[in-house]
């Protein structure tokens, strides 16, 4: 397990068409009832839990019920902390099974290799959750699959869920394949958690943490793993799965502010700031398109990230573990006399200033 330099944007990955930004308001309850299964086991008083987080209980664990966005954000961050534990993202990861993504599960089953599959599930990844989009692309020397969030998230929420989705996405793999040798490389953008041992539980992958530079979780696997056929290929059943998986992705109509995603992602990149053009390259828009629909809203990227880089700027003079310089180089400036004069651009006051009045405060 390794944790390497930023560079992720660097792989030249050609992305499918998420363009339109749109996601469903509500989220399938099924997989969140899992997790409910997994806190009583523990001891968590879950019925309690529920009620904080404005969860019914009924609606949870109905066949076809649904959560908002919101709900899921507040059981995500209850469950953490009520049962004390770091690992839950990864314990739902390991729970969800093929059969727990409903027809898109039975379609992915029935494709004709790992290749058609993940592209398949890539298309309508919306179904299993419309608060994150996975993307898919194979060079024809490695295939990478790619999940970064749709809405704007906490912090702590987003390590949760996409800890559960590379977790859960190695072990469906795995199954697809149906045995046989096989490799592949993980990237979380989070540093290596408390629980970090039990990744020695995902047989065949080396991990690396801490190394993106923006919230997403990366699998990397040898293009010739995805060409393999898959042992239950069904010609038909796949055709009428994905006939099915259109249908019900038709009625995901609600549209998501794009600023606020671009503004969540600026937020949470690790080091320096990714630019207009490499957020334009992650929703496969061009960076006109990008800036014209933030515009649309009102907000322009160059404002955003603006303001991103202040706040992050801010935060580091408060905890007083860097200079001035280091702070300056850290968040991208070419050197502190740059740094000083847009932070007294935003601040009205230069950084040593801003940092002296703070630790007074």
């Amino acid at each position: 397990m390794a944790s390497g330099a930023p560079g992720a944007l660097s792989f030249p990955v050609e992305l499918l068409s998420y363009s339109d930004m749109t996601v469903a308001h509500y989220l399938p309850a099924r997989y969140y009832a899992l997790l409910a299964s997994r806190l009583l086991e523990l001891g968590v008083d879950v019925p309690a839990l529920l009620r904080e987080a404005g969860v019914d209980p009924v609606v949870l664990m109905a066949p076809d019920g649904q959560l908002r966005p919101e709900q899921v954000e507040r059981l995500a961050a209850l469950a953490v902390t009520h049962s004390g534990r770091s690992d839950l993202g990864f314990e739902l990861g390991r729970r969800l099974k093929l059969s727990s993504h409903d027809i898109l599960g039975y379609a992915m089953l029935s494709a004709p290799t790992l290749d058609y599959a993940l592209r398949l599930v890539a298309r309508y990844f919306s179904l299993i959750t419309p608060t994150y989009r996975m993307q898919f692309r194979s060079d024809g020397q490695r295939a990478e699959a790619r999940f970064q969030p749709a809405l704007p998230l906490s912090p702590r929420v987003l390590a949760f869920h996409l800890e559960a989705i590379a977790v859960a996405f190695h072990d469906h793999v795995k199954t697809l394949l149906g045995g046989g040798e096989w490799s592949c490389s993980i990237h979380l953008p989070f540093a290596a958690p408390p629980h970090v041992a039990r990744y020695a539980e995902l047989d065949a992958a080396v991990l690396h943490f801490g190394e993106e530079g923006l919230p997403i979780a990366r699998m990397i696997l040898p293009a010739a793993v995805t060409l393999r056929p898959l042992p239950m290929a069904e010609a038909n059943a796949v055709q009428m799965a994905e006939q099915r998986c259109a249908q019900l992705l038709s009625t995901i109509t609600a549209g998501a502010r794009m600023g606020d995603w671009v503004q969540m992602m600026l937020r949470e990149a690790a080091e320096g700031q990714p630019t207009l053009e490499e957020m334009a390259r992650i929703l496969n828009l061009s960076p006109r398109t990008l800036e014209r629909r933030l515009a649309q809203e009102g907000g322009s990227f160059r404002a955003y990230a603006r303001a991103a880089r202040h706040a992050r700027a801010c935060e580091l003079l408060r905890a007083g573990r860097l200079g001035i310089t280091q702070i300056a180089y850290q968040l991208g400036y070419g050197d502190a006399a740059n740094f000083t004069r847009a932070f007294r651009r935003e601040a009205g006051c230069s950084p040593s200033e801003f940092r002296q009045r703070e630790t007074a405060a």
